[in-house]
């Protein structure tokens, strides 16, 4: 069956059945593969990525059940209508290196950015509340807190000084963290500060 997808701002359409996993047609339909597998059940937040601004878990969202819907994954975060609030956390991120594996960091910055834009001032109950869907298997908990904390600051002083505002971030690759049979990158802070999280494949069909 032919399904229209409206994903990160460019329309698409794949030929599947219906009922197939969101996050299966991102990754081997699009090859959009910075979202990860991690659960199947909706309970790790691996596999989130913002259905009109919202975090859904892609696991277990029908296709097409998101006809008409603006996706965006974290290829596309930083472009999207959340950029303020994404570009702040992937800096953040990078300025106090939250990742260690980097398996679960796609997830985790696309919750920290759909926190932030709904609350940009949260509090550490509200972020422990906000996050507890997205599962660290190393555990950085203290470090991705404190992220947002310093995102959420960052962003109050452009609302105030918008020029300390100019730093643009795009998608590249730069740093790698091997996974399994896989490669995930959250890219390097440089002068433009480049980053995303991002895979190769290593010839599995899905890997954990």
């Amino acid at each position: 069956m032919k399904i229209s997808l409206d994903i990160n701002g460019k329309k698409q359409e794949v030929d599947v059945d219906p009922n197939t996993p969101l996050l299966w047609v991102v990754r081997d339909h699009l090859n959009l593969t910075g979202t990860k597998f991690g659960c199947g059940m909706a309970l790790c937040g691996a596999c989130t990525v913002h259905m009109n601004g919202n975090p859904i878990r892609s696991c277990v969202t029908p296709v097409s059940s998101v006809q008409g819907q603006e996706i965006t994954t974290i290829e596309g975060v930083t472009s999207s209508d959340l950029s303020k609030e994404s570009n702040a956390v992937v800096e953040a991120w990078e300025d106090i290196a939250v990742v260690q594996c980097g398996y679960c960091q796609s997830g985790q910055i696309m919750s920290a950015t759909a926190l932030l834009k709904q609350n940009p001032n949260p509090t550490d109950q509200d972020i422990d509340g906000f996050m507890s869907g997205n599962i660290c298997r190393c555990a950085t908990y203290k470090r991705i807190k404190e992220g947002i904390k310093q995102a959420a600051q960052s962003m109050k002083v452009a609302s105030i000084n918008p020029s300390s505002n100019d730093v643009a971030i795009n998608v590249d690759d730069s740093l790698f963290y091997d996974v399994g049979n896989e490669q995930s990158t959250v890219a390097q802070k440089t002068e433009s500060v480049n980053a995303s999280v991002m895979d190769q494949e290593g010839g599995a069909d899905h890997v954990a």
